[in-house]
């Protein structure tokens, strides 16, 4: 016999108008915020990385969690975009969700401790809309950012302009969304299709998967994704070496960067042995270590995602009217 499953329609979903958010639109960052004092001695080397790899052609890859849109840095990554020295972006879904909210009202973020309390928490009805795009993005054969990006863009969303992804649609630069189902809010919604976001989803797998292909002489970054930037890069990886190999050409030399806040200590060029905590932190062993062992760089910029991306930004702009 089947086990029993929790019936949805029973949920009480109330208005976003109803709810109280923590962000809003004053809280992004204007770009000449980028000016403050903030830096790090890796900062100049990478930016002139991320050059030099898009005057070659090669790709530069930007993976990140949710906290770094929810720090207000989304302008400083819109005008890379434009710019052209970012050609790929991939975000968790709970990254979609607030790029959606602050696109839709101009405000993003509940309290988990205030709304988990009365049973509310993500139980909100504009915000379920995502779950409908899901769907049409399977009828039309694209992936989940894509789809997302063009409903943004296309539709009556006041605050479009902060919209990573509605950017990447209006650019042709993916922007893809990998989800973990059962993780995001949107999830606990009655018009949730599981295989909808499955299969729209993993078809941004496969278009990030397209884009490692050309990683070589190029730049991977992930900022403040602990499980899903390490472990998405690393399955699309081997898929691009098992097929590069085939076709005697090599995804080996390219330069990768973490951006985050735990402390890894001062040496990162092996991986910590089993007994150190640190060992099972993926961004260290995944990306800084394991995958450029043959003929890569790394290098880890620790601090504020308030303060590193901007500051990033900064340095890039600086290295393109020097070279």
């Amino acid at each position: 016999m089947p086990y029993q499953q929790f019936d949805r329609s029973r949920i009480h979903v109330e208005p976003l108008e109803k709810r109280e958010n923590d962000l809003s639109v004053k809280d992004i960052l204007p770009l000449d915020s980028a000016s403050d004092g903030w830096d790090h001695p890796s900062l100049p080397i990478l930016a002139e990385r991320i050059v030099q790899a898009r005057r070659r052609g090669a790709v530069v890859i930007l993976m990140m969690g949710a906290h770094v849109i929810r720090k207000g840095v989304g302008l400083f990554l819109i005008d890379l975009m434009e710019k052209g020295y970012i050609s790929h972006i991939g975000l968790n879904g709970a990254g979609c969700i607030h790029d959606y909210e602050f696109a839709l009202i101009g405000a993003t973020t509940e309290s988990v401790a205030k709304y988990i309390r009365i049973g509310q928490f993500g139980l909100w009805r504009e915000t379920g809309g995502i779950n409908d795009i899901a769907v049409q993005a399977c009828k039309d054969g694209v992936g989940l950012g894509e789809a997302v990006g063009k409903t943004i863009q296309e539709g009556e969303f006041p605050y479009k302009n902060v919209s990573i992804l509605a950017a990447g649609y209006r650019l042709h630069i993916p922007v893809t969304v990998h989800v973990a189902i059962g993780q995001d809010i949107i999830h606990e919604l009655p018009n949730c299709d599981g295989a909808a976001l499955g299969e729209s989803s993993y078809r941004d797998f496969l278009v990030f998967t397209q884009s490692i292909t050309g990683l070589e002489n190029g730049v991977y970054m992930s900022a403040g994704s602990a499980v899903m930037g390490p472990e998405v890069y690393l399955k699309a990886l081997s898929m691009a070496r098992n097929v590069s190999a085939q076709e005697g050409r090599k995804i080996a030399h390219f330069t990768s960067a973490v951006f985050d806040l735990i402390d890894l200590g001062d040496d990162w060029s092996s991986e910590a042995p089993k007994s150190d905590p640190r060992y099972y932190y993926r961004p260290y062993k995944t990306i800084l270590v394991r995958t450029v062992a043959d003929g890569g760089e790394s290098f880890y910029i620790r601090g504020d995602h308030r303060q590193t991306i901007p500051a990033l930004y900064r340095h890039i702009q600086s290295s393109a009217r020097k070279s």
